[in-house]
């Protein structure tokens, strides 16, 4: 199965790669975008993060939760719409994914979590933003 991260998609044929939704196989009948894939990987190494967060900063800690779980939820809730609806949950997922951005560094910058993980999360969320933006600006030919 080809994956490609840069377009937000999963295929089975090389010929959809230029379509940033997804394209059924018929030995895949998943409709998973690969940005929802990617934004529960990151959601969870987050999550993972603020559980961690000692009580002082557990409000930060939680909004952290709040924040990665609405990645992946608006993702797939805006995969399930059409037009501007779509968009709108797209939208929201994209800022979000920055929202727990700032918050991740914020708690970094406390020294209470872990650098690497942090990173490993940041880099995450940010390939899911970049494929979120794909989908939000895709040409319409």
């Amino acid at each position: 199965m080809l994956r490609t991260l840069d377009i937000g998609c999963r295929t089975g044929f090389r010929e959809g790669m230029n379509d940033p939704e997804v394209t059924m196989s018929n030995a895949d009948a998943n409709t998973n975008l690969v940005a929802h894939e990617k934004a529960l990987e990151a959601a969870g190494i987050a999550i993972a993060l603020a559980m961690r967060v000692p009580a002082p900063l557990k409000s930060i800690a939680d909004q952290v939760i709040r924040s990665a779980s609405s990645v992946p939820a608006n993702l797939a809730e805006g995969h399930g719409r059409t037009g501007r609806d779509r968009l709108h949950f797209w939208r929201i997922a994209y800022a979000s994914a920055k929202e727990v951005d700032s918050h991740l560094r914020l708690l970094t910058q406390a020294g209470v979590v872990n650098g690497i993980k942090v990173d490993r999360a940041q880099t995450t969320f940010d390939q899911v933003r970049a494929m979120t933006w794909r989908l939000l600006n895709r040409k319409t030919d």
